[in-house]
């Protein structure tokens, strides 16, 4: 077995807020949790990186938002399939350009995220490509850290035509899968019915 190491290098986040909210039937990244946004209980988790993007829509209601808290707005590739992946890859080419060695992603639906979940997951990479959380409840491959490195890869897999499944691409990069005890705290809110039972139970 190969002894897990702390990543060691510039780390920076990407919050993925452009998705098309379909089921949740308006935006959800704007919607109202608690006091806050939902955008914004998820943005929290990257309070310790100084380098931060969000991943929004062209004129959304998320990219408005972000633009109040001066960070970073990546627009996905029209060019390439759609998709969360589209995403990661622009954050990934934002990080290479900043320097980065790490980028960290969390979907805009999961408020209940762990506090330390970057902390466990960059704890665990080891020399991997690429860790992700996992629970009870299967896994959460959005809520990860990538290496830079992955760039590369992904660009090649998005430029085939097709938008591979996120797991379907860790997997084939051997990513490394860390176990979170309360599979609640990675639970996606993908419809309003959720997010007020998620609202309840925080």
């Amino acid at each position: 077995m190969t002894e897990s190491r702390p990543a060691t290098g510039r780390v920076g986040g990407i919050l993925l807020a452009g998705g098309q909210s379909r089921r949740f039937g308006t935006e959800k990244a704007v919607a109202r949790f608690g006091e806050k946004l939902m955008m914004d209980a998820v943005a929290e988790r990257f309070a310790p990186f100084a380098d931060f993007a969000i991943s929004a829509r062209p004129s959304s209601a998320a990219a408005g938002h972000a633009a109040r808290w001066h960070a970073t707005i990546l627009n996905d590739d029209p060019s390439l399939p759609s998709g969360p992946l589209a995403g990661v890859f622009e954050g990934l080419k934002w990080a290479h350009a900043c320097n980065l060695d790490f980028l960290v992603t969390a979907p805009c639906d999961a408020p209940l995220l762990p506090t330390n979940v970057f902390e466990r997951l960059l704890d665990a990479i080891g020399p991997a490509p690429a860790a992700f959380a996992a629970t009870s409840e299967g896994e959460h491959p959005l809520s990860a850290v990538w290496r830079v490195t992955l760039r590369s890869p992904l660009e090649n897999a998005l430029r085939s035509g097709v938008h591979p499944s996120v797991r379907s691409f860790l997997a084939e990069q051997q990513a490394q899968r860390v176990w979170f005890d309360d599979a609640r705290a990675f639970t996606n809110a993908n419809t309003v019915d959720v997010l007020l039972a998620l609202e309840r139970r925080a």
